[in-house]
Protein backbone atom coordinates (compact mmCIF):
# COMPACT_ATOMS: atom_id res chain seq x y z
CA UNK A 1 0.00 0.00 0.00
CA UNK A 2 1.02 3.67 -0.35
CA UNK A 3 1.96 4.00 3.29
CA UNK A 4 4.51 1.18 3.28
CA UNK A 5 8.20 1.77 4.04
CA UNK A 6 9.17 1.15 0.42
CA UNK A 7 10.83 4.19 -1.12
CA UNK A 8 10.78 4.54 -4.88
CA UNK A 9 12.56 7.12 -7.00
CA UNK A 10 10.66 7.63 -10.23
CA UNK A 11 12.37 9.41 -13.10
CA UNK A 12 9.78 11.91 -14.30
CA UNK A 13 9.67 14.10 -17.42
CA UNK A 14 6.90 16.71 -17.43
CA UNK A 15 6.58 20.09 -19.07
CA UNK A 16 7.15 23.26 -17.07
CA UNK A 17 3.48 23.81 -16.30
CA UNK A 18 1.84 25.79 -13.52
CA UNK A 19 -0.59 22.98 -12.75
CA UNK A 20 2.21 20.55 -11.90
CA UNK A 21 4.31 23.17 -10.06
CA UNK A 22 3.22 21.97 -6.61
CA UNK A 23 4.46 18.48 -7.50
CA UNK A 24 7.77 19.82 -8.75
CA UNK A 25 8.29 21.85 -5.58
CA UNK A 26 7.49 18.86 -3.39
CA UNK A 27 4.47 20.56 -1.82
CA UNK A 28 2.34 17.55 -2.73
CA UNK A 29 3.89 14.22 -1.92
CA UNK A 30 3.15 10.55 -2.32
CA UNK A 31 4.13 8.39 0.68
CA UNK A 32 7.11 6.20 -0.15
CA UNK A 33 7.65 7.86 -3.54
CA UNK A 34 10.10 10.48 -4.75
CA UNK A 35 9.48 12.03 -8.15
CA UNK A 36 12.88 12.78 -9.64
CA UNK A 37 12.17 15.46 -12.22
CA UNK A 38 14.28 15.57 -15.36
CA UNK A 39 14.10 18.81 -17.34
CA UNK A 40 13.95 18.15 -21.07
CA UNK A 41 13.22 21.09 -23.33
CA UNK A 42 11.26 21.14 -25.45
CA UNK A 43 9.03 18.46 -23.96
CA UNK A 44 8.58 16.94 -27.42
CA UNK A 45 12.19 15.73 -27.16
CA UNK A 46 11.26 13.77 -24.03
CA UNK A 47 8.34 12.23 -25.93
CA UNK A 48 10.73 10.97 -28.60
CA UNK A 49 13.08 9.49 -25.99
CA UNK A 50 10.20 7.77 -24.24
CA UNK A 51 8.92 6.20 -27.46
CA UNK A 52 12.30 5.02 -28.65
CA UNK A 53 14.17 4.24 -25.43
CA UNK A 54 11.64 4.28 -22.55
CA UNK A 55 13.95 6.61 -20.66
CA UNK A 56 11.50 7.64 -17.92
CA UNK A 57 9.22 6.03 -15.37
CA UNK A 58 6.63 8.79 -15.80
CA UNK A 59 6.39 10.98 -18.87
CA UNK A 60 4.14 13.59 -20.43
CA UNK A 61 3.45 12.40 -23.97
CA UNK A 62 1.51 13.65 -26.96
CA UNK A 63 -1.68 11.53 -26.96
CA UNK A 64 -1.50 10.59 -30.66
CA UNK A 65 2.09 9.45 -30.30
CA UNK A 66 1.07 7.48 -27.23
CA UNK A 67 -1.75 5.73 -29.09
CA UNK A 68 0.59 4.78 -31.92
CA UNK A 69 3.21 3.52 -29.46
CA UNK A 70 0.63 1.39 -27.65
CA UNK A 71 -0.26 -0.28 -30.96
CA UNK A 72 3.42 -1.19 -31.23
CA UNK A 73 3.51 -2.71 -27.74
CA UNK A 74 4.82 0.21 -25.67
CA UNK A 75 5.54 -0.92 -22.08
CA UNK A 76 3.66 1.96 -20.44
CA UNK A 77 0.05 2.99 -19.97
CA UNK A 78 -1.68 6.33 -19.46
CA UNK A 79 -3.37 7.86 -16.48
CA UNK A 80 -6.48 9.87 -17.48
CA UNK A 81 -4.50 13.04 -16.79
CA UNK A 82 -4.32 15.53 -19.67
CA UNK A 83 -1.90 18.33 -18.97
CA UNK A 84 -2.67 20.69 -21.84
CA UNK A 85 -5.70 21.69 -23.89
CA UNK A 86 -5.96 23.55 -27.16
CA UNK A 87 -8.66 24.22 -29.74
CA UNK A 88 -7.62 23.98 -33.38
CA UNK A 89 -9.83 26.05 -35.66
CA UNK A 90 -7.16 28.73 -35.21
CA UNK A 91 -4.31 26.35 -35.98
CA UNK A 92 -3.76 26.86 -39.71
CA UNK A 93 -2.26 29.84 -41.56
CA UNK A 94 -2.36 30.45 -45.31
CA UNK A 95 -0.33 32.60 -47.66
CA UNK A 96 -2.33 35.58 -48.93
CA UNK A 97 -1.45 34.71 -52.53
CA UNK A 98 -2.52 31.07 -52.16
CA UNK A 99 -6.14 31.63 -53.12
CA UNK A 100 -7.20 29.50 -50.14
CA UNK A 101 -10.42 30.86 -48.65
CA UNK A 102 -12.26 27.76 -47.44
CA UNK A 103 -11.05 24.33 -46.27
CA UNK A 104 -11.88 22.62 -49.58
CA UNK A 105 -9.36 24.95 -51.24
CA UNK A 106 -6.60 23.02 -49.45
CA UNK A 107 -7.18 20.06 -51.77
CA UNK A 108 -4.36 19.79 -54.29
CA UNK A 109 -2.15 22.11 -52.22
CA UNK A 110 0.93 21.58 -50.08
CA UNK A 111 0.30 22.06 -46.37
CA UNK A 112 3.04 21.96 -43.73
CA UNK A 113 2.94 20.02 -40.46
CA UNK A 114 6.05 19.16 -38.42
CA UNK A 115 5.21 15.46 -38.42
CA UNK A 116 2.12 13.72 -39.76
CA UNK A 117 1.44 12.20 -36.33
CA UNK A 118 1.69 15.55 -34.48
CA UNK A 119 -1.39 15.74 -32.26
CA UNK A 120 -2.25 19.29 -33.36
CA UNK A 121 -2.27 18.12 -36.97
CA UNK A 122 -4.50 15.14 -36.20
CA UNK A 123 -7.04 17.30 -34.37
CA UNK A 124 -6.86 19.94 -37.10
CA UNK A 125 -7.34 17.49 -39.96
CA UNK A 126 -10.24 15.83 -38.15
CA UNK A 127 -12.05 19.15 -37.86
CA UNK A 128 -11.40 20.05 -41.50
CA UNK A 129 -12.68 16.65 -42.67
CA UNK A 130 -15.67 16.18 -40.38
CA UNK A 131 -16.88 19.78 -40.13
CA UNK A 132 -15.99 21.21 -43.52
CA UNK A 133 -15.87 18.28 -45.94
CA UNK A 134 -12.15 18.34 -46.73
CA UNK A 135 -10.85 15.27 -48.55
CA UNK A 136 -7.55 14.97 -46.66
CA UNK A 137 -6.28 12.38 -49.14
CA UNK A 138 -6.19 15.12 -51.79
CA UNK A 139 -3.90 17.36 -49.70
CA UNK A 140 -0.13 17.04 -49.99
CA UNK A 141 1.02 17.04 -46.36
CA UNK A 142 4.63 18.22 -46.14
CA UNK A 143 6.69 17.32 -43.05
CA UNK A 144 10.18 18.41 -42.03
CA UNK A 145 10.83 16.28 -38.95
CA UNK A 146 10.86 12.60 -38.01
CA UNK A 147 7.85 10.78 -36.63
CA UNK A 148 8.47 9.84 -32.99
CA UNK A 149 7.57 6.22 -33.73
CA UNK A 150 10.02 5.17 -36.47
CA UNK A 151 7.94 2.11 -37.40
CA UNK A 152 5.00 4.28 -38.45
CA UNK A 153 4.11 3.92 -42.12
CA UNK A 154 2.75 7.11 -43.61
CA UNK A 155 0.07 7.57 -46.27
CA UNK A 156 1.33 8.16 -49.82
CA UNK A 157 0.27 11.83 -49.78
CA UNK A 158 2.73 12.65 -46.98
CA UNK A 159 6.07 13.92 -48.31
CA UNK A 160 9.23 15.12 -46.60
CA UNK A 161 10.61 18.59 -47.17
CA UNK A 162 13.75 18.64 -49.36
CA UNK A 163 17.06 18.39 -47.45
CA UNK A 164 18.05 21.74 -46.00
CA UNK A 165 14.51 23.15 -46.16
CA UNK A 166 12.19 23.81 -43.24
CA UNK A 167 8.45 24.41 -43.25
CA UNK A 168 9.10 27.98 -42.15
CA UNK A 169 11.37 28.67 -45.12
CA UNK A 170 9.11 26.83 -47.57
CA UNK A 171 6.11 28.86 -46.42
CA UNK A 172 8.07 32.11 -46.67
CA UNK A 173 9.15 31.31 -50.22
CA UNK A 174 5.75 30.04 -51.38
CA UNK A 175 6.78 26.38 -51.69
CA UNK A 176 3.85 25.43 -49.47
CA UNK A 177 0.52 27.24 -49.41
CA UNK A 178 -0.42 26.77 -45.76
CA UNK A 179 1.04 25.54 -42.50
CA UNK A 180 0.09 24.67 -38.96
CA UNK A 181 1.05 27.25 -36.36
CA UNK A 182 3.58 27.03 -33.54
CA UNK A 183 5.92 24.13 -32.96
CA UNK A 184 3.52 21.82 -34.81
CA UNK A 185 4.41 23.60 -38.04
CA UNK A 186 5.93 26.86 -39.20
CA UNK A 187 6.58 28.36 -35.74
CA UNK A 188 9.95 26.65 -35.25
CA UNK A 189 13.10 25.79 -37.12
CA UNK A 190 14.79 22.39 -37.08
CA UNK A 191 14.35 19.31 -34.90
CA UNK A 192 13.05 19.44 -31.32
CA UNK A 193 15.80 21.08 -29.33
CA UNK A 194 16.17 24.01 -26.96
CA UNK A 195 15.57 27.29 -28.76
CA UNK A 196 13.87 25.85 -31.84
CA UNK A 197 11.13 28.51 -31.57
CA UNK A 198 13.60 31.40 -31.64
CA UNK A 199 16.07 30.27 -34.30
CA UNK A 200 16.42 32.72 -37.21
CA UNK A 201 13.89 32.10 -39.96
CA UNK A 202 13.43 33.34 -43.50
CA UNK A 203 11.71 36.72 -43.71
CA UNK A 204 8.06 36.02 -44.34
CA UNK A 205 5.06 38.08 -45.45
CA UNK A 206 2.03 38.26 -43.16
CA UNK A 207 -0.07 35.11 -43.24
CA UNK A 208 -3.84 34.84 -43.00
CA UNK A 209 -5.71 32.43 -40.71
CA UNK A 210 -7.91 29.95 -42.55
CA UNK A 211 -10.76 30.90 -40.21
CA UNK A 212 -11.00 34.58 -39.32
CA UNK A 213 -13.61 33.95 -36.60
CA UNK A 214 -11.81 30.93 -35.14
CA UNK A 215 -12.67 31.61 -31.50
CA UNK A 216 -16.38 31.77 -32.29
CA UNK A 217 -16.19 28.55 -34.30
CA UNK A 218 -14.28 26.80 -31.51
CA UNK A 219 -16.80 27.75 -28.83
CA UNK A 220 -19.76 26.68 -30.99
CA UNK A 221 -18.05 23.40 -31.90
CA UNK A 222 -17.37 22.61 -28.26
CA UNK A 223 -20.96 23.35 -27.23
CA UNK A 224 -22.31 21.18 -30.05
CA UNK A 225 -19.93 18.20 -29.86
CA UNK A 226 -18.59 18.22 -26.29
CA UNK A 227 -15.10 17.62 -27.71
CA UNK A 228 -12.37 19.42 -25.77
CA UNK A 229 -9.05 18.57 -27.51
CA UNK A 230 -6.49 17.19 -25.12
CA UNK A 231 -2.72 17.11 -25.35
CA UNK A 232 -0.01 16.01 -22.94
CA UNK A 233 -1.20 12.73 -21.45
CA UNK A 234 0.75 11.26 -18.49
CA UNK A 235 2.07 7.72 -18.94
CA UNK A 236 3.64 5.35 -16.40
CA UNK A 237 5.76 2.24 -17.01
CA UNK A 238 3.72 -0.97 -16.79
CA UNK A 239 6.22 -2.80 -14.61
CA UNK A 240 6.06 -0.17 -11.87
CA UNK A 241 2.26 -0.27 -11.74
CA UNK A 242 2.26 -4.07 -11.77
CA UNK A 243 4.64 -4.17 -8.79
CA UNK A 244 2.83 -1.35 -6.93
CA UNK A 245 -0.86 -1.45 -7.90
CA UNK A 246 -1.76 1.31 -5.44
CA UNK A 247 0.51 3.79 -7.24
CA UNK A 248 -1.82 4.70 -10.11
CA UNK A 249 -4.48 6.02 -7.75
CA UNK A 250 -1.94 7.93 -5.67
CA UNK A 251 -0.42 9.54 -8.75
CA UNK A 252 -3.84 10.51 -10.07
CA UNK A 253 -4.76 12.06 -6.73
CA UNK A 254 -1.49 14.02 -6.61
CA UNK A 255 -1.89 15.38 -10.14
CA UNK A 256 -5.49 16.29 -9.39
CA UNK A 257 -4.57 18.17 -6.21
CA UNK A 258 -1.80 20.10 -8.00
CA UNK A 259 -4.19 21.06 -10.79
CA UNK A 260 -6.91 22.09 -8.33
CA UNK A 261 -4.54 24.54 -6.66
CA UNK A 262 -3.78 26.10 -10.06
CA UNK A 263 -7.45 26.34 -11.00
CA UNK A 264 -8.14 28.07 -7.68
CA UNK A 265 -5.47 30.64 -8.57
CA UNK A 266 -7.06 31.19 -11.97
CA UNK A 267 -10.44 31.71 -10.34
CA UNK A 268 -8.85 34.38 -8.14
CA UNK A 269 -7.55 36.26 -11.21
CA UNK A 270 -4.07 34.75 -11.61
CA UNK A 271 -2.90 35.20 -15.22
CA UNK A 272 0.83 35.64 -15.70
CA UNK A 273 1.27 33.86 -19.01
CA UNK A 274 -0.59 33.36 -22.28
CA UNK A 275 -1.52 29.84 -21.10
CA UNK A 276 -2.96 31.24 -17.88
CA UNK A 277 -5.11 33.70 -19.83
CA UNK A 278 -6.21 30.99 -22.24
CA UNK A 279 -7.27 28.64 -19.45
CA UNK A 280 -9.11 31.45 -17.68
CA UNK A 281 -11.08 31.97 -20.89
CA UNK A 282 -11.77 28.23 -21.12
CA UNK A 283 -13.20 28.29 -17.58
CA UNK A 284 -16.20 30.24 -18.88
CA UNK A 285 -17.54 27.24 -20.80
CA UNK A 286 -15.68 24.29 -19.23
CA UNK A 287 -17.81 24.24 -16.07
CA UNK A 288 -15.12 26.03 -14.10
CA UNK A 289 -12.38 23.46 -14.76
CA UNK A 290 -10.27 24.18 -17.86
CA UNK A 291 -8.20 21.02 -17.31
CA UNK A 292 -10.60 18.16 -16.52
CA UNK A 293 -8.99 14.84 -15.59
CA UNK A 294 -10.58 11.40 -15.44
CA UNK A 295 -11.95 8.95 -18.00
CA UNK A 296 -15.61 9.84 -17.56
CA UNK A 297 -15.09 13.59 -18.00
CA UNK A 298 -13.06 13.02 -21.16
CA UNK A 299 -14.82 10.05 -22.75
CA UNK A 300 -16.25 12.02 -25.69
CA UNK A 301 -12.93 13.70 -26.45
CA UNK A 302 -10.92 10.48 -26.12
CA UNK A 303 -13.34 8.67 -28.44
CA UNK A 304 -13.03 11.47 -31.01
CA UNK A 305 -9.23 11.25 -30.99
CA UNK A 306 -9.22 7.43 -31.15
CA UNK A 307 -11.50 7.68 -34.19
CA UNK A 308 -9.29 10.32 -35.81
CA UNK A 309 -6.03 8.36 -35.49
CA UNK A 310 -7.70 5.37 -37.12
CA UNK A 311 -9.30 7.38 -39.92
CA UNK A 312 -5.99 9.11 -40.64
CA UNK A 313 -4.18 5.76 -40.99
CA UNK A 314 -1.96 6.22 -37.96
CA UNK A 315 -3.06 2.98 -36.30
CA UNK A 316 -4.14 -0.26 -38.00
CA UNK A 317 -7.31 -0.79 -35.96
CA UNK A 318 -9.80 0.98 -33.75
CA UNK A 319 -8.44 1.38 -30.24
CA UNK A 320 -10.33 0.78 -27.00
CA UNK A 321 -10.35 2.94 -23.88
CA UNK A 322 -9.39 0.05 -21.62
CA UNK A 323 -6.17 -0.66 -23.51
CA UNK A 324 -5.06 2.97 -23.30
CA UNK A 325 -5.87 4.04 -19.74
CA UNK A 326 -5.38 2.68 -16.26
CA UNK A 327 -8.73 1.71 -14.79
CA UNK A 328 -9.49 4.11 -11.97
CA UNK A 329 -12.70 5.04 -10.24
CA UNK A 330 -12.88 8.42 -12.02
Amino acid sequence: MAGSSLAMELKTALGDLQHVAALRRGEIGIPGVQLKFVDVRPQVAAVRRMVRNVEYDICQMAPVTYMIARCHGAPYIALPVFLTRQFHHSGLLCREDSGIRIPKDLEGRKVGIRAYSATSGVWGRSILVNEFGLDASKVNWVVDDEEHEPRLRLPSNVVHAPPGYSLASMMAHGDISAGFVGTAGIGREGPPELGWETKPRAKAPPYRPLFREAATLEAEWYRRTGIYPMHGVVVVRHQILAEHPWLAGELYAAFTEAKSRYVDLLADGFAQTADDRRYREFMTFAEGDPLPYGSAANRVSIAALMRAVFEQQLVPRQLRMEELFVELDT
